[in-house]
């Protein structure tokens, strides 16, 4: 876009504000931002970008004649338009809010009012930027939270494609946004479901700061009520009776499948827990929802993996509070009937990979739950 006679009032208003930005951003406070590449400012739903400049730093574009710039191969006034819109990102941007190297917030405790996505309080998978994914990386760096599973803090485990709920966040932390946008297997969906997992915990912790003495502890909701009503249980002497096992064990736990699974598996778990009718065997269910028994099985190892995600500690503390219950129930006149806390047991975490006998199989052969559960290597499908 040459100078010259014939130069719009269009064009002179993108040179004015090319050189309004340029002084903004050459200031001390942006030395940051200089070595940021333009497309750092860049959304996935830009159009008309400026191709040839969005690799380049903004000190070496800053650096350069707005005449020479324009000139560019490919540059238009359009994509002149759009990469003036950039660099008004790059000046809306506050120094104090621009991510700096991830490894400094292992050690020290700053915090800063950080921006959402897009500059509003919604989640839009399409309108992250580079500098919103970067706060968001920090905010999960900063907190020591690289290594929890994307699984445990995913909204639905519906949503989210099975073979990365078992992915650290740390693993994702460390990429450009526009590196895993490009990464084999990583379509909309994944990426859309990685990105509302840092979005969310960003929500939580951008504005905590550090104490020494204290420590941030994310959990599912849920999965918090069952546990802290659970080390309240462990401590207190006696057995609780059926409706308050089910309103702080059992029910938590089955809202929690049917946020995560399919309705067919939240269907199952009710009738397996005897929710409606009683207590149903793998056999019945089958007969009852027109399946094999081998697909029952499958679908009730998905709620032990679902567990598995959402509360990985949560195997060996419900084995624990059954044994208490077990031995203090030994030692009372008139027990609580534990039948469904047992089928519970059984549905959330399994003494074995499910194609082993149930509880109610096993009683009918004599066979005995092993106290402590043992995985099974591969699903045993045939029963």
């Amino acid at each position: 876009m040459k100078l010259d006679k014939t130069t719009s009032v269009e064009e002179l208003q993108i040179i004015s504000r090319f050189e309004g930005l340029r002084k903004i951003l050459l200031s001390d406070p942006y030395a940051d931002h200089l070595e940021k590449p333009l497309a750092y400012w860049a959304l996935p739903t830009d159009r008309r970008l400026p191709l040839a400049f969005l690799g380049r730093t903004l000190r070496e574009l800053l650096g350069t004649p707005f005449a020479q710039l324009s000139e560019t191969p490919g540059i238009g006034q359009k994509k002149m338009c759009s990469f003036v819109q950039l660099l008004a990102r790059a000046a809306n941007t506050d120094p104090s809010e621009l991510p700096v190297d991830l490894a400094c917030f292992q050690n020290d405790g700053r915090t800063s009012t950080l921006q959402q996505a897009g500059g509003h309080d919604g989640f839009d998978p399409a309108n992250v930027s580079e500098v919103a994914w970067g706060q968001w990386c920090a905010s999960v760096v900063r907190h020591g939270l690289g290594d929890e599973m994307l699984g445990r803090f995913a909204p639905s485990l519906r949503n989210m494609t099975r073979v990365i709920w078992n992915r650290s966040l740390g693993e994702y932390a460390n990429y450009p946004l526009e590196k895993i946008r490009r990464l084999k297997t990583h379509g909309e969906k994944r990426v859309r479901a990685i990105l509302e997992v840092f979005h969310s915990v960003h929500a939580l912790v951008a504005e905590m700061g550090a104490q020494d003495h204290l420590v941030v502890r994310i959990v599912p909701r849920r999965i918090d009520r069952v546990d802290r009503w659970m080390g309240r249980a462990l401590q207190t002497p006696g057995v609780p009776n059926e409706a308050e096992i089910f309103e702080n064990f059992i029910r938590p736990l089955l809202e929690q499948v049917r946020i995560d699974a399919s309705q067919q598996i939240a269907d199952l778990a009710e009738n397996r827990l005897g929710m409606a009718e009683p207590i149903t065997s793998v056999r019945q269910a089958a007969r009852a929802m027109g399946l094999t028994r081998a697909r029952v099985y499958q679908l009730l190892n998905e709620i032990n993996d679902i567990m598995a995600v959402r509360w990985p500690t949560g195997r060996h503390q419900v084995y624990e509070l059954r044994r208490k219950f077990h031995a203090e129930a030994a030692e009372t006149v008139d027990p609580p009937d534990l039948g469904q806390f047992e089928a519970a047991v059984e549905l959330f975490y399994p003494g074995s990979r499910r194609g082993a006998a149930g509880p109610l199989e096993r009683a009918k052969t004599g066979r005995v739950e092993p106290e402590e559960p043992s995985r099974v290597g591969e699903e045993a499908l045939a029963h």
